[in-house]
């Protein structure tokens, strides 16, 4: 009888050892020794790691996730602190403005959170907008300012 097992050979000190790679072929060939236990176990095992794994990965997405946002609320704080200290942000637009400052009283907060603090509560999509556009005025000023010199 053939059993699709892919065995590989190699020679360790006088012994030649037999050695099975792929995971689902080991439980396979345990399942046809007759290693129920054996086999258990390293289903066990592999399931753990399994699950590891899928945690790694959600926790790396999730850590990369925040500091993105982070690096955004603290470029787009620089932007709004520098029209602040140029111009003032009383010379923004009124919505730009009140998204502004609504920024540099919640520094934390997601899209999501502020725009539900605006007097016309709005998206994450249309704050994110905003904030666009704040950091567009922020790069003009520094445009203006590097002329003048």
């Amino acid at each position: 009888q053939s059993f699709e097992i892919d065995a590989k050979i190699v020679k360790r000190k006088k012994y030649d050892v037999v050695y099975v790679k792929e995971g689902a072929q080991i439980v396979e060939l345990l399942g046809l020794m007759g290693a129920g236990i054996s086999l258990m176990n390293l289903e066990n095992v592999r399931i753990l790691k399994g699950m590891r794994n899928t945690v790694n990965r959600k926790v790396n997405c999730e850590t990369a996730n925040i500091n993105k946002t982070v690096n955004a609320a603290v470029k787009q704080i620089e932007d709004i602190e520098y029209i602040q200290n140029t111009v003032g942000l009383q010379r923004l637009p009124e919505n730009l403005e009140e998204t502004a400052r609504l920024r540099l009283e919640y520094p934390q907060a997601s899209l999501k959170e502020l725009g539900a603090l605006l007097s016309v509560p709005l998206g994450k999509s249309g704050v994110n907008h905003r904030l666009r556009k704040i950091s567009s005025i922020a790069e003009q000023l520094r445009g203006f300012k590097e002329e003048q010199v």
